[in-house]
């Protein structure tokens, strides 16, 4: 079985940043969306991603932001990776020259299959927790059996994963990767190394547990 990927989001320290990096984290998230907590500027966002290792995915977080605004990004800061956590449409999505990431709030009869098909072109849906107010980052978990086993894009779960309940989401889903936040922080855009540690370390267990 292929390993799982993690990504960890809403960085705001350089340090924290390198730090999950060499704990073996695959993906960095950096959030450009002003309402968040996590919210980091250009000048943040290319110092930390100019201070990564090589192999380290990088990627720009969006909610419902102007093309003229994700493209100022985007001139600046050299992202992999794109990741729409609103209601932006396929097209919207696919205006950029970057591979993207869907989110899906997983409100209330959602269609997944459904989502799969319009966001055919992303390169997997993202599946977090709904929020009547917040778009991500609530620390909440939604029903995981509400995932279908067939979708024909790679999963990547969050809402509410963190170290203790990793494993368990693993088990549960088997999904191509997972991304969190809020679960490995001491506070909200601060980063708690020994939890992003221990939860890594929690995905390759898990790995090697689903493998055997």
């Amino acid at each position: 079985m292929p390993r799982i990927r993690v990504k960890i989001c809403g960085f705001t320290r350089i340090g924290d940043a390198v730090a999950a990096a060499e704990a073996g984290a695959d993906a960095i998230g950096l959030v450009f969306y002003p309402p968040s907590p996590r919210h980091v500027s250009v000048e943040q966002a290319r110092a930390i991603v100019d201070a990564l290792p090589p192999f380290v995915t990088t990627v720009g977080l969006f909610v419902d932001e102007t093309p003229a605004g994700i493209e100022a990004v985007l001139r600046r800061v050299p992202l992999d990776l794109l990741q729409f956590h609103g209601g932006e449409s396929p097209g919207q999505c696919e205006r950029f020259d970057r591979p993207y990431i869907k989110a899906i709030r997983m409100a209330e009869g959602v269609d997944l299959a459904l989502e799969a098909k319009r966001y055919r072109r992303a390169r997997g849906l993202l599946l977090d927790a709904w929020h009547p107010e917040v778009p991500g980052g609530t620390g909440e978990r939604f029903d995981w059996r509400r995932i279908p086993g067939d979708l024909p894009l790679p999963v990547i779960l969050a809402g509410g994963l963190t170290p203790a309940n990793i494993g368990e989401a693993i088990r549960a889903v088997r999904p191509f990767g997972v991304d969190v936040s809020s679960g490995v922080e001491s506070g909200k855009g601060i980063k708690d190394q020994d939890k992003m540690a221990a939860l890594i370390e929690e995905v390759t267990h898990g790995d090697c547990t689903r493998a055997a």
